[in-house]
Parts: structure tokens; sequence; C-alpha cells
């Protein structure tokens, strides 16, 4: 069964966590304490009917944690970048969590934008169409979510999934190109040895 490396991130308070546990255990706590570093859980998930296992890590998103998130991040297949639709300045900071991320993993990581706290209808305070631009220039997916009531918390994660299930797809393709390029060379290169024959 394949696993796949997955990273929470965003600003402090936007709602990871909730996010993180109401995909894990079904659970909402409106008085959950802010992440401290990192938690880390793993579940199975069946999507287009392959079995995969999502690793899953909700980083710290507060300044004085910063510094160690990128040791979490490390290798991730795939990142859920969550924002608070009731704060704005935590949309414009997505835009550094990415280039963060990129700085790290370069374009060799799936992402899935997610505006958490939807349900907060008079409270929205995002800009649409900016939350939509920023995640058309990553070639990601964005979901309004809720943790509390569950709107698009399990589609965030599957669609993420289907994306990293994709991009390794690509990758074992683009090996297999690449060895029967080699293939058919190597193999050339010994025909033309046998016309060339001796004396």
């Amino acid at each position: 069964m394949k696993t796949f490396k997955t990273v929470l991130l965003g600003e402090g308070r936007v709602g990871k966590t909730s996010l993180f546990n109401k995909f894990i255990h079904n659970q909402f706590d409106p008085s959950e304490v802010t992440t401290i570093q990192a938690q880390y859980l793993e579940k199975e998930i069946v999507v287009e009917n392959q079995k995969v296992n999502l690793s899953i890590w909700d980083t710290a998103g507060q300044e004085k944690f910063r510094a160690l998130s990128p040791i979490f991040y490390r290798k991730a297949n795939g990142a859920l970048l969550v924002y608070d639709t009731t704060d704005s300045s935590t949309l414009d900071r997505v835009e550094d969590w990415i280039a963060e991320l990129r700085n790290i993993l370069g374009d060799n990581v799936e992402i899935v934008i997610v505006g958490n706290k939807y349900d907060l209808k008079k409270k929205q305070q995002v800009d649409k169409e900016k939350a939509l631009e920023i995640t058309k220039s990553v070639n990601g997916e964005h979901f309004f979510s809720s943790a509390k009531t569950g709107k698009n918390v399990n589609e965030a994660f599957q669609e993420l999934t289907k994306k990293m299930i994709q991009s390794s797809k690509n990758k074992k393709s683009k090996i297999k190109q690449k060895k029967s390029r080699r293939d058919f060379k190597i193999v050339k290169q010994e025909e033309k040895k046998k016309e060339g024959g001796c004396c």
C-alpha cells in the first residue's frame, strides 16, 4: 500500500488542528488548544478504488515555531494550506507558506488550499477571487470548508490524495521512458559495433 506524507500548513489559529481532528477522528472541539511544534497520525483511505495510507503532519503556525516547520515537511508529497476565511491576513500569508514550501521541495509537492471557518457566514472577510487566483498560480485546488460542520473536510483530503497519486504515476512513467530511451541507445550502440566488424 502506497504511503503519502501530507502536511498541514498555515498561520496559528486558522483551524489546522480542527481540520486534522475532524478528518482523523470525526471530532470537533471549539476550545481546541493551539498546536505546539507538531503532531502526527496516519489514516488509510480509499481513493478511486485504490487504498492508500496518509501520513499527516499538523504543524504549528505561530511565528516562534516557524523555524521548525521545514523539518516536518521535508519529503512531503502534498500540502494542505489552510487560512481563516474570517481573517483576510491569513490568506495573505498563504503565499509566504507556498514560497517556503517550494524553496525546500520545489515543484515536487501537490497543493490544496483550504479556506476554513466558512460556516461563520457573517464574519467572512476573504476575497474569494484572490483565493482562487493564488490556487491557480500553484496548479492546486481550493475548498471552502468548516471543521465544525465537516463541510469539504474529507473532500479536501481526498482531492489532495488524488493529486498525489497522479503525481506518483507521472513520475513512474517518466522513469520508465528514460530507462526505455537508455536501453534503446545501448542496443543501437551494440548494433553499430557489430556492423563495424573487423579486418
